[in-house]
């Protein structure tokens, strides 16, 4: 799907700094729709296209809706997406007049949407000194809303805001990265007057300020200094209090985070109201999430958890690895000194995938820098002196943990195979590790020029231990294919194919 941007590309020659604004526009007027019980769509007008035959009465202006936002509070005015969607000034007057006069406009008589009363209102949207876009404020009606005091005070915020707009002074220019975290409409609104106290507080607004140990009704309390009391820190509690003082002197802000006395954490936002350029005081969401911020703690409790027992099953295993080859040392069968140090190379491959997994935030491990890492120490262990070299072509990209011993395990074998029967000593040659990711699939590739397979070599009836191990886990851990072949220049090829989501 075609996003803001690229619309706008599209279908209008507006420069980056009038669509960064629309881009602003469109992050906050969630905003706007919940404080309106309304949707708002965003037109852009379409360029004319000159006919060039004088005295001939102009076309209707066209208009294309590039985005849409519906209320979470209210009933929305349109079950189906309305970007993409044209109308022309006839269909919708209101849209040509606001973009010509600059002003809010509203529509008498309600509009019928597929059996649906719609009350429309547009609001010019201004940048500079020019009307770049506009937008549709368009409530249901079907449901009639008993004017309560809630939703006299949200719809006196989305005028004031809405007439911002008009004016060119909402949304601020500044960045604000907070916009998608912050705390909503239906989380708890406070509407301030031009000296800072509370003229309505909803039900959830409230509760949060109880939570923070504040037990009286909220209005006719100047919010500031009650605010920064309840804060435990006081470089917080400062902070807290400067944003809402801020935005009672026109000052826009992005969201704060704070902790009370009794433990509860809180979202604060603070927002100016300058309709018309004339102070009318400031909107303050609020969020209680203390539940969110213990949540956030016993995850962070868990993962650290998990990583230390990453960190000490590699210890373990490394420990289990130095056993193996001080044992090797001490047995005088080659045979069985091969087979420990082929042991020794599995669980110090293992022990790796651990370390790595220590080291991470979210259960995920990046292969290529694993890959790069025990392809020199399988070279040690295989006492090759250099005599191989392995190259790596592609990328393997992340992967999950579950999949990621597996995949290490499969790789050093197949490796392994190609260091001790492509290139018996004192032969020399080069491994190929080429990597194809997909949407969908991994397809690696491992290939040499050396030897080849033997007559009559079969995957399936193979003997050999490494092999087995290969097969097993490409067939039970990662529900993929292997296949190895003859290379026509001469040479060995084994294919691997691993779906990147495991199969259910």
């Amino acid at each position: 799907m075609s996003t803001l941007v690229d619309l706008l590309a599209e279908h209008t020659r507006l420069p980056g700094a009038a669509v960064d604004h629309l881009q602003r526009v469109v992050a906050e007027w969630q905003l706007l729709a919940d404080l309106s019980f309304a949707d708002f769509l965003l037109w852009v007008p379409l360029p004319i296209e000159d006919g060039g035959v004088s005295g001939r009465k102009a076309p209707p202006q066209l208009f294309i809706c590039i985005a849409h936002a519906r209320p979470t509070t209210g009933l929305t005015a349109y079950a189906e997406d309305m970007v993409g969607a044209e109308v022309s000034s006839v269909e919708h007057p209101q849209l040509r007049r606001a973009l010509q006069e600059a002003r809010i406009c509203r529509e008498e008589d309600p509009v019928w949407h597929l059996g649906l009363p719609v009350r429309r209102e547009v609001i010019p949207v201004l940048f500079g000194q020019r009307v770049i876009a506009v937008l549709s404020r368009d409530t249901n009606l079907a449901v009639p809303r008993v004017p309560s005091s809630l939703e006299i005070a949200y719809l006196g915020g989305a005028a004031d805001l809405c007439q911002m707009v008009a004016d060119g002074t909402f949304p601020s220019d500044e960045p604000s990265p907070g916009v998608h975290t912050s705390p909503r409409v239906g989380d708890g609104l406070i509407r301030l007057d031009a000296a800072g106290a509370v003229v309505f507080a909803s039900p959830n607004a409230l509760s949060a300020y109880h939570r923070m140990g504040h037990a009286a009704d909220l209005i006719g309390v100047r919010l500031s200094p009650l605010t920064r009391s309840l804060i435990a820190d006081p470089f917080d509690a400062t902070e807290v209090g400067t944003r809402i003082r801020d935005a009672l002197d026109g000052r826009a802000s992005t969201r704060v985070e704070a902790e009370a006395r009794p433990g509860a954490t809180v979202l604060f936002r603070a927002l100016p109201l300058q309709p018309k350029g004339k102070a009318a005081g400031a909107l303050v969401l609020v969020r209680d999430v203390t539940e969110l911020k213990r949540r956030d703690r016993q995850l962070l409790s868990k993962d650290a958890t998990i990583r230390e027992i990453h960190h000490r099953v590699k210890n373990n295993l490394q420990t289990v690895a130095a056993l193996l080859r001080l044992q090797s040392r001490r047995v005088a069968s080659e045979s069985a000194r091969e087979a420990l140090t082929e042991s020794v190379r599995r669980v110090t491959s293992i022990a790796m995938v651990h370390e790595t997994l220590a080291q991470s935030v979210d259960e995920r491990v990046n292969l290529d820098q694993l890959v790069d890492q025990i392809v020199p120490m399988m070279g040690d262990l295989a006492g090759t002196d250099g005599r191989v070299t392995v190259r790596r072509e592609g990328e393997f990209g992340v992967v999950s943990a579950e999949r990621a011993t597996a995949l290490v395990l499969v790789l050093t074998e197949l490796l392994q195979n190609a260091f001790e029967h492509a290139y018996p000593a004192p032969q020399r040659g080069s491994v190929v590790l080429h990597v194809e990711r997909g949407a969908k699939w991994l397809d690696v590739v491992i290939s040499d020029s050396g030897t080849g397979l033997p007559r009559g070599f079969s995957l399936e009836r193979t003997e050999r231990l490494g092999l087995q191990i290969v097969r097993t886990l490409v067939d039970s851990e990662l529900r993929g294919s292997l296949s190895l072949r003859r290379r026509e220049q001469g040479g060995t090829e084994a294919l691997l194919r691993v779906p990147l989501r495991q199969p259910r």
